[in-house]
């Protein structure tokens, strides 16, 4: 896992960049203020980052807000200060913080708290992902009803279509037939237009049992339109 870690105190800054690859990852960044920090996420996205409240040009807390208002991203942020009071606990979650640890910290503290850090990491990753799939999957299953509905609803008028417009192209209708086959034509035209309509106006889809197990979007009339 890539990390970025600003912190003004050598010490301190030394100290997390060490734990941090004791752990298995790399420390892409290690920086003393937040505009430092705010330049190296701008160039490498990383999935945690680990930052002091107060630091010169720009602090960790402004850096949250920053990172949360500019990036599609979504970065786990830990905040390691000394600060300890509870006001000061909501001010870094609303400043979109994720975690929040308090000074003086040792690097057993500090590793224990990584590990659970990238448990989350991974436990949030997995759920976006599980998220993704579902949609995609509804979103697959939605063409396939989608298609099963217009092939319903259109196929019967767009053969009755061809099927007049082939005997008017092929003179095979009667000049006193010709009025009523392009008025058959004309009427199975504003059938589909119909459709196509109400796929337009669906604000609430819902399907229904098709054939089998399939199923298929029911782009028919509302209950509304039906009553009129």
């Amino acid at each position: 896992m890539n990390v970025i870690i600003a912190d003004d105190d050598p010490t301190m800054l030394a100290i997390l960049g060490a734990v941090v690859k004791e752990g298995g990852h790399s420390v892409v960044a290690a920086v003393k203020d937040g505009e430092a920090a705010w330049a190296a996420f701008q160039k490498q996205e990383v999935p945690l980052i680990i930052l002091d409240w107060e630091m010169p040009k720009l602090d960790g807390l402004g850096l949250c807000r920053r990172i949360r208002e500019s990036v599609n991203s979504d970065p786990f942020i830990l905040i390691v200060t000394g600060r300890k009071t509870r006001d000061d606990l909501l001010k870094a979650l609303d400043a979109g913080a994720d975690d929040y640890l308090s000074k003086p910290v040792t690097p057993d503290e500090f590793a224990a708290r990584l590990r659970i850090v990238e448990r989350r990491i991974q436990i949030t990753g997995a759920r976006r992902q599980a998220e993704l799939e579902l949609r995609r999957s509804r979103y697959l299953a939605g063409i396939g009803e989608t298609s099963l509905a217009l092939q319903h609803e259109i196929n019967n008028p767009l053969a009755a279509m061809l099927s007049h417009a082939s005997l008017l192209e092929a003179g095979m209708v009667d000049d006193s037939e010709k009025d009523e086959a392009l008025a058959t034509i004309v009427q199975q035209a504003r059938r589909i237009g119909e459709v196509v309509k109400r796929l337009r106006q669906i604000e609430q889809p819902r399907s229904v049992e098709y054939l089998g197990n399939a199923r298929m979007l029911d782009i028919g009339p509302s209950q509304g339109d039906k009553a009129k």
